[in-house]
């Protein structure tokens, strides 16, 4: 599906934000798969040609999944994913961003848990993923994709794990902008960018090496991240939530806009590790102010 994506967006269907030279090269092959041994369990059925269509024309935002990104930094060295684990957040938030952000959050943790193989782990992040999307308006497919997951954990298909991952983020994307929440969903794919970008730069934070370091340049992105929330109606930039990291995203942008060629430093990346978290605790609160 990504392969579509990417057709469309040299087609100008979608704008492409400038990544940065590490991590394009990177994400260009982070999706190789291997084969399956044996049948998977019985999932949800897959989006056909025109729902995918629908989401190239809706998903207004053309980042790298978090899948996508966590891959490209398993390319640079193993790196111990379960110390990546957070604790589980809320699912009951009023504010439908909130919800949005949270839900793109929940998305790239159940990358981290299936980089990390750990099967309890990605079972309790279905869950959660779930229950924070009904208040959304999801539609049964999205409940499916959740018992897949589940039947997927249980049986160790990581592959499959993985893509029934971003088909999940999907079906929520397709809900949302049945249901005209159109704008909400930017958010879920913000919201899954800062969780990916946060493991990645709290993992060069303590464990520096300039190889991953590099896969930190992405000004393209953080620029776009924040054009996009700039632009969102008044109503939406007004949320509590919106207005409590729009501080912490500019720095961000700031952080990772270095020059071409040149490579963040710890520091850097620990800055940048320290803004990341604040920005997911103020998304988790329920009492944002």
């Amino acid at each position: 599906m990504r392969c579509a994506i990417r057709r469309a967006i040299g087609r100008g269907l979608i704008p492409r934000p400038i990544l940065g030279l590490a991590a394009c090269l990177c994400l260009q092959s982070a999706r190789a798969a291997a084969p399956l041994l044996d049948p998977p369990p019985p999932a949800a059925p897959r989006l056909n040609a025109e729902e995918i269509a629908q989401i190239v024309r809706i998903d207004e935002i053309s980042i790298p999944t978090p899948g996508e990104l966590l891959a490209a930094v398993d390319k640079t060295g193993k790196l111990d994913w379960a110390a990546r684990f957070r604790a589980p957040i809320a699912t009951g938030f009023r504010s439908r961003a909130q919800m949005a952000l949270n839900l793109g959050g929940l998305v790239a943790d159940g990358y981290i848990a299936v980089q990390a193989q750990d099967a309890q782990q990605v079972k309790n992040i279905g869950r959660d993923i779930v229950a924070l999307a009904r208040p959304l308006g999801v539609h049964q497919d999205l409940i499916n994709r959740g018992k897949s997951v589940t039947d997927f954990a249980s049986e160790s298909q990581w592959e499959p794990l993985r893509e029934e991952l971003e088909a999940t983020q999907n079906e929520a994307k397709i809900a949302l902008a049945e249901n005209k929440d159109s704008k909400l969903i930017e958010l879920v794919t913000i919201g899954g960018w800062l969780r990916g970008a946060e493991a990645l730069a709290t993992h060069v934070s303590l464990q520096y090496a300039p190889q991953t370091a590099a896969l930190l340049r992405q000004p393209g992105i953080a620029h776009f991240l924040n054009e996009h929330l700039d632009a969102l109606p008044e109503k939406l930039r007004e949320d509590a939530v919106i207005r409590a990291i729009r501080p912490k995203l500019a720095r961000v942008e700031q952080i990772v806009s270095f020059g071409a060629g040149q490579i963040p430093t710890q520091q850097d990346a620990a800055e940048l590790s320290r803004l990341l978290v604040d920005a997911l605790a103020e998304i988790g609160r329920r009492d944002v102010k």
